[in-house]
């Protein structure tokens, strides 16, 4: 959530952010009028019981002949007391409720808009021209057939649309994909997760998938815990109502788990294949750091999943995120998109998000340095979403036969150098 404090001293910042994300910068006010009546409420409970504080004391010393009246009064200032006490809190439950419906304030510079008024950053590689190599790309669906890959039949059979099996080499491919992130992660000093995939609704809240994400979570009502969409979440509440010694930072963590979602909102949209499915595993990079150092550490992680597509030999551009696409709680987003040679456009697969302060003033996550104790930042970014990039892999480094050219890096962690059709 947002520095009360900040929200005070800047209130136009917070309302011009609410504007770019495209949601409603009244918010604000409504949050700072119930922050005042809280503030007032709280003093007048001060007020209130130092008075109480004071009168007991005259009782204890009044003559026998006073001493009716002034318990009489008493009894009124506890009364008093009490309806104060309750007013306080309500108005600090109020404040808190609203408080936690606002969004993260929008780093400067960041592109205003929704989903489709990105800013493009950086390319890397160049697509295939399949027609001047004399063929035309098959996608990842009929290859994951051909290679004995990929199940949908048997998936939807099973489990319904938006669920697959992965077989044979596709099985293969996916824990190839995961010893390759996780070995880079571990090079580079990210301590190796692997998470619960059913958190309690304090995480889930702290972390902000909640708010607009809401919808496309899955809670097991009967239980009150909800199936992560992310190892993000987990990651996020592993140090919650903790504080931690600022030598130690930055805690970088790579999380290894399923992801669960509901797809909500998305009917019609990429009902072929394995890129919109309800389940699938990933690797997720996870940093806490100071604030100070967060835009840098925000670089970093773009950097490794940068890293990551390069190994796969996969052609990639970088956006930076409009405000209105950013999700709850990033102040800022960089996606990664590789090119999908048979849609003939490039598809999200990684981003990364500077969370700032947001996440852990509502997960109670602080640092302690020099300057006492403080809240600290969080970072998220995929390293390596695994449905989407067998999709771009397959698609990629496919051949006229039907078999699929593996990346060098992936060789040894997969055992061999092509996916052969059966």
């Amino acid at each position: 959530m947002i520095d009360l404090r900040l929200l005070r001293e800047d209130p136009d910042r917070a309302r011009a952010s609410q504007r770019a994300r495209g949601e409603d910068p009244a918010l604000v006010d409504q949050v700072l009028t119930a922050d005042g009546l809280r503030r007032s409420s709280a003093a007048r409970f001060d007020e209130l019981r130092a008075e109480q504080k004071s009168h007991g004391k005259l009782v204890a010393q009044a003559a026998k002949d006073e001493k009716a009246d002034l318990i009489a009064h008493g009894q009124k200032l506890a009364a008093e007391v009490k309806a104060a006490d309750a007013a306080q809190n309500e108005a600090a439950e109020e404040t808190q409720r609203l408080l936690l419906q606002l969004s993260n304030l929008v780093e400067p510079g960041v592109p205003e808009g929704g989903e489709d008024d990105y800013v493009l950053l950086e390319e890397h590689g160049t697509p295939r021209d399949f027609a001047a190599e004399g063929f035309e790309p098959r996608d990842h669906v009929e290859l994951g057939k051909i290679l004995g890959a990929i199940d949908l039949e048997r998936g939807a059979k099973v489990g319904g649309a938006r669920q697959y099996y992965l077989t044979g080499v596709g099985a293969l491919l996916e824990l190839a994909l995961v010893n390759l992130a996780m070995a880079q992660a571990v090079r580079y000093g990210f301590t190796p997760m692997i998470t619960p995939s059913l958190v309690k609704p304090e995480a889930m809240q702290g972390t902000g998938f909640l708010a607009q994400a809401a919808e496309n979570v899955y809670h097991l009502a009967d239980d009150d815990l909800y199936l992560v969409g992310t190892s993000e979440v987990p990651l996020a509440a592993y140090h919650m109502d903790e504080i931690l010694p600022a030598d130690k930072l930055p805690l970088r963590y790579a999380g290894y788990s399923s992801c669960y979602r509901r797809e909500a909102g998305s009917y019609g949209k990429d009902t072929r294949g394995i890129i919109r499915v309800h389940q699938f595993e990933k690797v997720e990079m996870f940093s806490y750091c100071a604030p100070e150092d967060a835009a840098a550490e925000h670089k970093r992680l773009l950097g490794w999943e940068k890293e990551f597509l390069t190994a796969l030999e996969l052609p990639f551009r970088v956006i930076d995120v409009a405000a209105g696409d950013l999700g709850s709680s990033a102040a800022r987003k960089y996606d990664c998109e590789a090119w999908i040679p048979t849609q003939g456009k490039y598809r999200e697969v990684t981003s990364t998000s500077n969370c700032t302060e947001f996440q852990s003033r509502r997960l109670s996550v602080r640092l302690r340095d020099a300057q006492g104790v403080r809240p600290l930042a969080t970072l998220n970014g995929t390293l390596c979403a695994m449905t989407r990039n067998i999709v771009a892999i397959l698609e990629n480094h496919q051949r006229a036969d039907g078999s699929v050219r593996v990346p060098e890096a992936l060789r040894p962690f997969l055992g061999r150098d092509e996916l052969s059709p059966l």
